[in-house]
């Protein structure tokens, strides 16, 4: 009996994507202004933890702006902005991802050095070296990424005049020649490595803050707040970026025909749109990362919220001494205008 053709229906992916990178458009947009104004305009002292989170929110950024290309596209289900743009789009994806992924890695390498070696790590721990992890950081991603977002092409039906499309598909002689060795590299070296590396240093910390007293550069340690830091940290980690490299090492092998049969490619084509998904809400979830890493930021914003709740007060009694005042004036006109009648 010859084998029936798989059910590749994976259509529901355009509604998903596109509600799905609206509400992260917005949300991301939102949460990483505040996190570019917080940065530039209240915060006084910049330390080497703001330098990476600075870097982390720049290539949020980038990757938020492209949103509004993808949500249209796949609404209309047609790419009109050029073969260039698809290719940046793609690539902009995966620097924000693997971006992420090692700023995140140097934030908790960062905490590591400063609550395990609070002393000789006063060398090491400098804004400068800082700025130097991540130019790093930017080189490795970027010459990783834009070549494999420059693989991609903008492709369309036999019929000239048919819609073009972005996104949909690499051809099965790019992923067995190029991409599979790719995602490997990927997701080995932009993945699996600094995933290691962050629970190593969760995990360092965690036994030195079981010790009885635990000192930092700037004295003794909030334990409690750092093991919030470290569980959202590592949450954060975990939620958005597994589901996502697993299901791509599984969607390389569907493609390349290493990993066969109906069901296996049904379930890999099902899942990559959903952790395809959760690993764009990364752009949404940093700012967490930023308020529950760095007790200067939270002191910033608290002093600006007292600020702003000191004005909204002062506002509140200048209006009610206004209404004070109107209502003394017009019952002493009135006083006057009854003792006028009545003469």
């Amino acid at each position: 009996m010859a084998n029936l053709p798989c059910n590749q229906s994976d259509s529901f992916k355009h509604t998903l994507y596109s509600t799905s990178f609206s509400l992260v458009f917005f949300v991301g947009l939102l949460f990483n202004i505040v996190a570019i104004y917080i940065f530039a305009c209240t915060l006084k002292l910049r330390n080497e933890t703001t330098t990476y989170m600075m870097n982390l929110v720049c290539s949020d950024l980038l990757f938020v702006l492209t949103l509004p290309f993808r949500i249209y596209y796949f609404v209309k289900r047609e790419w009109l902005f050029g073969d260039i743009a698809c290719k940046l789009s793609v690539s902009l994806f995966y620097t924000n991802m693997y971006g992420s992924i090692f700023f995140l890695t140097c934030i908790s390498v960062d905490r590591f050095l400063a609550i395990v070696y609070p002393f000789r790590s006063q060398i090491i721990r400098t804004k400068r070296n800082a700025k130097v992890a991540c130019c790093a950081v930017w080189v490795v991603v970027l010459s990783g990424t834009l070549p494999t977002g420059f693989l991609m092409e903008t492709s369309s039906e036999s019929n000239k005049n048919s819609s073009k499309y972005c996104f949909e598909q690499y051809s099965r002689e790019q992923w067995k020649d190029e991409l599979s060795k790719v995602v490997i590299f990927m997701v080995t070296v932009g993945f699996l490595l600094p995933f290691m590396l962050n629970v190593y240093c969760a995990v360092r910390v965690l036994l030195t803050l079981r010790k009885p007293q635990t000192l930092s550069r700037g004295g003794a340690l909030n334990k409690t707040k750092v093991l919030r830091m470290i569980l959202v940290h590592l949450f954060i980690f975990c939620f958005c970026f597994i589901p996502y490299n697993v299901n791509l090492v599984f969607y390389s092998l569907m493609r390349t025909k290493a990993l066969k049969g109906c069901y296996a490619e049904t379930v890999v084509r099902a899942i990559y749109p959903v952790a395809f998904c959760i690993a764009v809400t990364n752009c949404c979830f940093d700012p967490v990362i930023y308020y529950f890493t760095s007790e200067t930021i939270q002191n910033s914003i608290k002093r600006k919220s007292v600020a702003v709740r000191d004005k909204v007060s002062q506002a509140l009694v200048m209006d009610n001494d206004s209404g004070t005042l109107t209502r003394n004036f017009g019952t002493l006109r009135n006083k006057l205008f009854n003792n006028e009648s009545s003469v």
